[in-house]
């Protein structure tokens, strides 16, 4: 444990009890895990939040097994995996993240069959922070997969997609790719699990050259992976799938830029994500640019790097970059109807 790391005071007992009522939805109603299935939990104890969270679910999970992760050496947690089975579920709470000799944990317990719950970088969301992180943990399946398998039906069946914001427009003049969900609905999927916070539905044009118009960024994720937001927004000018100029643009955010032109040689804009969390806002945020990806809004990623998604003429060794960017958002449209407003989605949920 660093300097950096010491341990802060800790959040009152009415976050606890918020995170152990939200954390007791996720177990039983995302990941589906009953009451007496074995359960690991690796934890730290060097932030607020990491202790809450853990405190959350030692009440919830009666039974389950418990490792401080800075009282063992690595060779003891990948020994405990060991010891659980297909189905089983597995817990982090990371006020950084924990590394084990190039052991990719959520990756490779995923191969093992298990369940996993990730939280990660608690450290970049300090005091109040702490709060909205626990709210965003709130787990409603009747918003989250209603509304996210309603969006992606629209998606998936789009010719065209617009962005409305302070009063510019960007424009994907293209079918979208089959959109992909975050709402803690794991039937159709192969792993059972992620990282929390969770809440999008993302997709990107087909034709990546088909997005063009201006959008205007609020909030980026810095070369530091921390949610910096301009005093006021850049303007994102896009041909063809392509920043070409940046009004307004913050020395920081010129050097985002500058990093991925000089690396790519161009700035592609790719993923379009519908972000579905509305415990975070444009006003209500936290520093860590993973968690505020799930902002109730539109986000963008720059740079070539998209792995979900393969297209033609993009070499995955050569892309390099995937950098969030999220956008003022008023009213955004599929196929003309009106799918956002008033700082949320207007699709009804089936």
């Amino acid at each position: 444990m660093t300097a950096t790391e010491l341990p802060t005071a800790d959040l009152p007992s009415s976050a606890i009890d918020a995170a152990t009522a939200h954390l007791r939805d996720v177990l039983a109603i995302a990941l589906e895990h009953e009451p007496g299935q074995c359960a690991l939990v690796v934890y730290d104890r060097r932030t607020a939040l990491a202790r809450a969270l853990v405190e959350a679910y030692r009440r919830n999970l009666l039974g389950a097994d418990f490792i401080d992760f800075d009282a063992v050496t690595p060779d003891v947690v990948l020994g405990a995996f060991k010891n659980y089975a297909e189905g089983d579920l597995v817990v982090l709470v990371q006020s950084t993240n924990f590394r084990l000799d190039g052991f990719r944990l959520r990756v490779e317990l995923f191969k093992l069959g298990l369940k996993v719950i990730e939280h990660v970088h608690l450290s970049r969301m300090p005091g109040a922070q702490g709060d909205h992180y626990i709210e965003a943990l709130a787990y409603d399946p009747q918003y989250f997969r209603g509304v996210g398998h309603a969006l992606k039906r629209r998606i998936d069946t789009a010719s065209r997609a617009e962005v409305h914001g302070g009063g510019d427009v960007l424009v994907f003049d293209s079918p979208l790719e089959p959109a992909k969900l975050n709402v803690g609905d794991y039937s159709a999927m192969n792993n059972v699990g992620g990282q929390f916070p969770i809440g999008e539905v993302f997709t990107e044009a087909r034709d990546l050259e088909a997005v063009s118009g201006r959008a205007q960024v609020h909030v980026f994720g810095d070369t530091s992976y921390l949610v910096n937001r301009p005093a006021s927004p850049v303007t994102l000018v896009i041909e063809r799938g392509r920043v070409v100029d940046a009004e307004n643009a913050t020395p920081e955010f010129q050097q985002v830029l500058d990093i991925i032109r000089r690396d790519e040689g161009e700035v592609w804009v790719r993923e379009l994500g519908f972000g579905m969390n509305r415990a975070f806002s444009r006003e209500r945020r936290v520093d860590d640019i993973g968690t505020y990806e799930r902002m109730c809004g539109i986000h963008l990623s720059l740079g070539a790097k998209h792995g979900v998604y393969a297209k033609p003429g993009f070499k995955r060794k050569d892309a390099r970059y995937h950098i969030d960017v999220f956008v003022v958002t008023d009213a955004v449209y599929l196929d003309g109807e009106r799918v956002y407003a008033g700082g949320g989605w207007t699709v009804e949920a089936s």
